[in-house]
């Protein structure tokens, strides 16, 4: 379509229609949220009209993401008010982020009194039980019937005009009307990506030999195991239903082939639009203005109990899903244990703080940590009134005496401030350890973060060079610990560390080099497994790579900790050098250089099954 087809006397269709399909779509779940969001500009200037997204009206801030068109005659939205005729919750408009691309929403919760007989015909066609409740699933076969009706409509008005209809689907939970289409013989051109197996991320939890298990597994008795049978079926059956099947990198391909029955025809790696990250020259200035903004926060933290040179400090930081184990946190742990030992052994001058920045349940944020951070804020007020007054009397003085000396300062400040600002500070200093957790969890003595820091006796002591802070809540700009969003405190920090087990794909290490911080990797996550192709995909550039692929634990967390060790010695010089290249690197994972592999599903889902007119 070129053109707003909805501005047409009488809207026409042109070539290939693409729809992608995303549970995702003004949803925000996680990482398909990011692919198809960041990538939403450069298909809609790619397709123009020719690009739509389908998506669960189930989100409660939908209405400030989505804007509806209920005016609009596109054969999109003709086909949408069909279905609303017919009672169902259907919405066309435009998704309010970079690009506007078109979109449709669809709530399953209006045809939930169908549920009964959606599951009982995807049982007697596909032979999948849905015997236990699942809410989710509830509404994944709910949303799957109205997206099977939704494009069966949509592919009799492009069959009326001559137009190659694809539909894109991401996800199992995206994915439930591929079987139907295939079996109905609809007009459709189906693409299926799984972004990560379902039997994959739960094996690799459990299994800590888990790759070298992976071709003797029995995907059937593995997924009765773990009581994801249902899931498990209508994984395969999106996988095997759907005309090409893809994935995001060449280390989810392998389980496909053994965990979903089917060899990838294509891989899709995940991008980011890069030019939203981009801040020309301002790279060094911003890092310094958040670095300032996050040692306010550890002086805050540490310095009640005990201080340390905020000119050499280093601060590392993980981020992401709590998966204790297939995010590399056991990893990481062990190779920070390692880290302090060496740097006290070399009496190493330095300092690193390290955030685990992830999702716990937790009562409220540790009071003793409110407290200490109020009262420092109470001293830095202390601070200022006493530079206003000491400014002041300080020019009176210059002004009135003939004594070209500096007055004693001590004598321009009245006793009130000396006396408030000597008992506030008494009332911060405490003998306590710094804690090592900002919040009260729900499960303190079971969470393994902790229990791994009480083991190790990592717990923040004023010997140790390597100081932990467990913040297990995700970092806003509403945060009253931190006062900043999540990319400011990215920006602020050094390093990123995500020496993942297992990971499909792994967004945080991208987002850490577009924003210029050198992040650590893992060849089992997509993200390295596709970095070490390139060529600039080294330490220069920002890029440590942990080999974990044909390693021990063991030897990893040796790597890893020398790596850490070696950055901390690199010089202030060295790290702007590399923060600069970084963003080099990230140019590769620019939509607009990775778009081309999208393409060539779709081109290879055209050549293979071309619709007959």
């Amino acid at each position: 379509m070129s053109g707003r087809i909805q501005q047409s006397k009488e809207p026409k269709l042109e070539d290939k229609m693409l729809t992608e399909v995303a549970w995702e779509v003004c949803n925000q779940v996680g990482g398909i949220y990011t692919v198809i969001r960041s990538k939403a500009p450069v298909m809609v200037d790619k397709w123009k009209d020719n690009y739509l997204l389908l998506g669960p009206k189930i989100n409660s801030n939908v209405s400030s993401d989505f804007e509806p068109d209920p005016y609009s005659n596109s054969p999109i939205a003709q086909v949408a008010r069909e279905l609303r005729e017919m009672g169902w919750d259907v919405e066309f408009g435009t998704w309010l982020v970079s690009g506007r691309p078109q979109t449709v929403l669809l709530n399953p919760h209006s045809v939930m009194h169908e549920l009964g007989n959606i599951k009982y015909y995807y049982w007697q066609n596909h032979h999948i039980e849905f015997s236990h409740h699942d809410s989710l699933i509830d509404e994944v076969m709910a949303f799957g019937y109205m997206v099977h009706e939704f494009l069966s409509r949509f592919a009799r008005v492009c069959l009326e005009q001559g137009v190659e209809l694809l539909a894109h689907f991401h996800e199992w939970m995206a994915g439930t009307a591929i079987p139907d289409i295939r079996r109905e013989q609809i007009p459709i051109k189906t693409i299926f990506t799984t972004h990560a197996t379902l039997l994959g991320r739960y094996l690799a939890m459990n299994d800590p030999y888990f790759y070298d298990h992976l071709p003797y597994l029995n995907w059937e008795t593995e997924a009765r195991n773990f009581n994801v049978d249902t899931i498990a079926r209508l994984e395969r059956a999106c996988a095997h239903g759907a005309n090409v099947l893809t994935t995001v990198s060449e280390v989810t391909a392998k389980e496909c082939v053994h965990l979903l029955g089917r060899s990838p025809e294509a891989i899709l790696p995940n991008g980011l639009n890069i030019d939203r990250f981009s801040v020309v020259h301002e790279v060094q200035n911003l890092h310094h203005r958040y670095k300032e903004q996050i040692n306010h926060f550890v002086m805050g933290h540490f310095f009640q109990s005990y201080s340390f040179d905020l000119d050499n400090v280093i601060y590392f930081f993980t981020s992401g899903r709590f998966e204790f184990k297939n995010k590399g946190y056991d990893l990481t742990l062990e190779a920070l244990a390692r880290l302090n030992h060496k740097m006290k052994e070399q009496n190493v001058n330095k300092t690193v703080v390290m955030f685990f920045v992830t999702k716990q349940p937790f009562h409220s944020i540790n009071q003793e940590v409110m407290t200490s951070r109020a009262v420092m804020e109470e001293i830095d007020h202390n601070c200022e009134s006493i530079m206003q007054q000491l400014k002041r009397r300080l020019f009176e003085a210059a002004a009135v005496n003939s004594d070209h000396r500096l007055p004693i300062l001590n004598e321009l400040v009245d006793d009130y401030w000396k006396l408030r600002y000597r008992r506030t500070i008494q009332s911060w200093k405490s003998d306590r350890l710094p804690s090592v957790v900002t919040h009260n969890l729900i499960n303190d003595g079971n969470d393994q973060v902790l229990s791994y820091l009480r083991s190790a006796n990592l717990l923040n002591y004023e010997s140790d060079k390597v100081k932990i802070v467990y913040h297990p809540d995700f970092i806003s700009s509403t945060s009253p610990l931190f006062g900043m969003d999540y990319g400011q405190f990215v920006r602020g920090c050094h390093m990123g560390i995500f020496p993942s087990y297992y990971e499909p794909w792994g967004y945080t290490p991208v987002e850490c080099l577009a924003r210029g911080v050198s992040a650590v990797t893992s060849d089992l996550s997509g993200f390295g497994d596709y970095v070490k192709g390139l060529p600039m995909g080294d330490e220069e550039h920002g890029l440590y790579m942990i080999e974990r692929a044909n390693q021990d634990y063991d030897t990893a967390a040796e790597q890893l900790s020398e790596k850490m060790l070696t950055f901390v010695m690199s010089s202030s010089r060295k790290r702007i050098e590399t923060r600069n290249k970084a963003e080099d690197l990230s140019e590769a994972f620019d939509w607009v250089n990775l778009i081309k592999h999208y393409e060539h599903a779709y081109d290879l889902a055209c050549e293979k099954f071309p619709i007959e007119n």
